[in-house]
């Protein structure tokens, strides 16, 4: 591996050798602030009107560098414990705008909103995302993978808010600078603007404006200079929650009632680091998880959900190329969680931030001790700790370790380096990512090969994207706090995706595309092969999608599985020919959504696998989300049917307050589960849930009966010092 290890960087030094200059940056100077700005949306205050102004922007979409079609300006002010940013989106009236979403987080992509990037270290490597749609709807997002994608799981204490007139609407955010990290030894940061209007299926951005770049990519935004020193205060927060429960176990079951408080505090070690500590914590305001079929022989994934374990998480990400269809070294779900039950927390800390162009995480857990299965399992502490350097301008290398196991086992740990090269400049203007890792897992149950590694060479940009991945993964590696769907094999994959933009009035983009996966054994055996291509793929200026896809596939089955109830497929030796046909209607509409079917041979039978799924937004003020899938199998081994179907129903009050519903159903578990919020933000620094839960059994005589019922109260408040 050490060998491998030196060659690939040697590859990479020679790929990039003759760096070129960076371009110069454009810049934007802040305002002060001389009076309260109050947030409503409503640029009135004076400080607005003499504060500079950015207004030159440029389309990346539908065409690059392009003259906008309607006028926006940019202004920020800042001072020493706030930055507020104000934007005038000119040129649309009230009832042209694009608007649906009210809930934090919702996905606004193909609404109107405008989108804001912070580098708050000036290191081209990270920063923070914000987001407002034209109904004040708020995301927030950490910059992921160097500005390829996001981390739409992390949420700040930030507020917004909206304003309409006549040809078009403002927004005001205000940001805390309590709400982010940064670096107190500069007066300038990286920043980009980016606005959608979505009648026009346009984009506009201030800076970068390349379609081979991502908005995200920080070492290509402008700058925001001018900034004053910072003052955080005594960086103290503290967080107290409370809540009550009713909670009902079967039919028959009384109805048990509990109190719980629990607390989160956090303590600034300086502008750029954060220590929290968590006192008997609590997730009763975790969304449940959507239920997915498996036709496979390997673990589902399921996202993690939980607040604490998401702040900060973007630091422990590791390895260019890993990830859950592969290995992910630290999976945090491991930890609190076991066979779908919750495992109390006793208590946790962590500490994450950056010390010059070192980032750092920490996270250390203790779990009380628990009982499943008929098995007891002891109290156990865990931890995690991650290590990146930036080095040269866009890359890095680093290390993470891993310690303990969420069932006791003894001498559990993983260590693991990674390099990962990046730059945005390749070739002139071009986006190259090549990075090479490895990893060694230690339990004391575990004796043979413990090792993993692997590399991916990626060219990710607009017309062009090839990649390269592959991975080899040992017999026994199995990092306690990590996961890993497939041990014992090399894992080889080969991408290329054409999208050429066709001169077409009725055609915006496609997206030719090709990737070839090879999974063998250690000892070279084949495991299994796919081949998707995507002859069709097609975007149309109307926001709408058509596919079709070719997919060859086959599996080398060693040991007979269980694939649905009562139906074994055998040892053997499978080829198969998969096809797809699939259209996505542009969520531009209020009902808007996407159908896909999947058909052909599968294990010497046929599979139809059909998918659903719609949203239709009558009114501002509610939404419906329909999914739905449907497997019917006809196999020599025997038939199955499977079932799964949800759907939300959301109450959008406004942007602070929302209930949403969840009900799903499926066919395996047979269970009907409703899971119903109400959350209520009535401050910036405190909100209110109202949960309740229901799960209810369809037995094989198609008799009802309740496994478990709850009601919950959230409180908690934010202290800040």
């Amino acid at each position: 591996m050490n060998k491998f290890s030196l060659l690939f960087t040697a590859f990479v030094i020679f790929i990039i050798s003759g760096k070129a200059q960076e371009a110069s940056r454009p810049s934007l100077t802040a305002g002060k602030i001389s009076e309260p700005i109050q947030i409503d949306g409503v640029l009135s205050e004076p400080d607005w009107e003499s504060a500079p102004v950015l207004d030159e922007f440029l389309t990346t979409v539908p065409e690059e560098k392009g003259t906008p079609s309607a006028k926006t300006v940019v202004r920020v002010l800042a001072d020493e414990r706030f930055v507020v940013i104000g934007i005038d989106c000119q040129g649309q009236r009230p009832e042209d705008l694009v608007r649906f979403s009210k809930l934090r987080d919702a996905d606004i992509r193909e609404e109107d909103h405008v989108k804001i990037v912070l580098d708050t270290f000036l290191d081209g490597q990270s920063g923070y995302i914000l987001a407002v749609n034209a109904y004040a709807a708020r995301y927030d997002a950490l910059v992921s993978n160097r500005g390829e994608s996001e981390n739409e799981d992390w949420d700040a204490i930030w507020e917004a808010r909206v304003a309409l007139y006549d040809t078009g609407w403002t927004v005001e955010i205000r940001l805390p600078i309590q709400s982010i990290y940064f670096n107190s030894k500069i007066d300038q940061w990286g920043f980009n603007v980016e606005r959608r209007i979505q009648r026009n299926q346009e984009t506009i951005r201030w800076a970068n404006v390349q379609r081979d770049q991502f908005f995200g990519q920080t070492s290509r935004a402008g700058l925001l200079t001018g900034l004053p020193k910072f003052n955080y205060g005594i960086g103290l927060n503290v967080r107290p929650s409370l809540v009550g429960s009713l909670n009902k176990e079967g039919a028959a079951g009384s109805t048990d009632t509990n109190f719980e408080a629990s607390l989160d505090a956090s303590q600034r070690l300086g502008p750029n680091v954060l220590a929290t500590l968590t006192v008997n914590t609590d997730f009763a305001e975790t969304e449940v998880d959507t239920r997915q079929t498996n036709l496979t022989r390997f673990p589902l994934f399921f996202p993690e959900k939980r607040t604490f374990f998401l702040e900060g998480s973007d630091i422990f990400e590791f390895g260019f190329g890993t990830g859950n269809s592969t290995v992910l070294p630290f999976f945090s779900r491991r930890i609190g969680l076991f066979q779908g039950n919750l495992v109390p927390i006793i208590a946790g800390g962590k500490i994450n931030g950056r010390i010059g162009k070192t980032a750092f995480g920490g996270l250390g857990i203790r779990t009380n001790s628990f009982d499943s299965g008929g098995e007891s399992y002891n109290a156990t502490n865990m931890g995690v700790m991650r290590v990146r350097h930036n080095i040269l301008d866009e890359s890095s290398i680093g290390m993470i370790s891993t310690f303990g196991d969420p069932l006791g086992r003894e001498g559990s740990w993983m260590s693991g380096f990674d390099f990962t090269y990046q730059t945005t400049r390749f070739g002139g203007d071009k986006n190259f990512i090549a990075g090479a890792w490895g990893m060694y897992t230690e339990r004391a149950d575990l004796t043979e090969d413990r090792s993993a590694f692997g590399f991916k060479i990626d060219y990710p940009n607009d017309k062009w994207d090839l990649s390269l991945t592959h991975s080899r993964i040992g017999e026994q590696f199995d990092p306690s706090l990590g996961f890993v769907p497939r041990k014992g094999v090399t894992n080889t994959r080969v991408g290329a995706i054409y999208a050429p933009r066709p001169k077409w009035p009725w055609v915006r983009q496609m997206f030719h595309q090709f990737f070839l996966t090879y999974i063998k054994n250690i000892q070279g055996d084949w495991q299994s092969y796919s081949v998707f291509t995507a002859p069709v793929n097609w975007r149309l200026e109307s926001g709408d999608r058509i596919e079709m896809n070719v997919r060859p596939a086959g599996e080398n089955i060693a040991e007979p599985f269980e694939i649905a109830d009562g139906v074994i497929i055998p040892v053997g030796e499978y080829n198969f020919m998969r096809y797809r046909l699939e259209a996505e209607f542009a969520a531009k509409r209020r009902l808007n959504g996407q159908a896909t079917w999947w058909f052909g041979s599968f294990y010497d039978g046929t599979l139809d696998e059909f998918q659903l799924r719609f949203n239709w937004n009558p009114t501002s003020l509610m939404g419906f989300e329909f999914s739905g899938q449907r497997n019917v199998a006809r196999l020599p081994f025997g038939d199955f049917d499977q079932t799964l179907a949800g759907m939300r129903v959301r109450f959008n009050v406004n942007s602070d307050l929302q209930l949403n519903s969840y009900i799903q159903y499926d066919t395996e578990s047979r269970i009907l589960g409703v899971n119903a919020r109400i959350h209520w933000i009535f401050s910036p620094l405190g909100d209110v849930f109202l949960v309740f839960n229901h799960n209810t059994l369809n037995d094989i005589n198609d008799r009802w009966s309740l496994q478990n019922e709850q009601i919950l109260l959230k409180v908690r408040y934010n202290f800040r010092l």
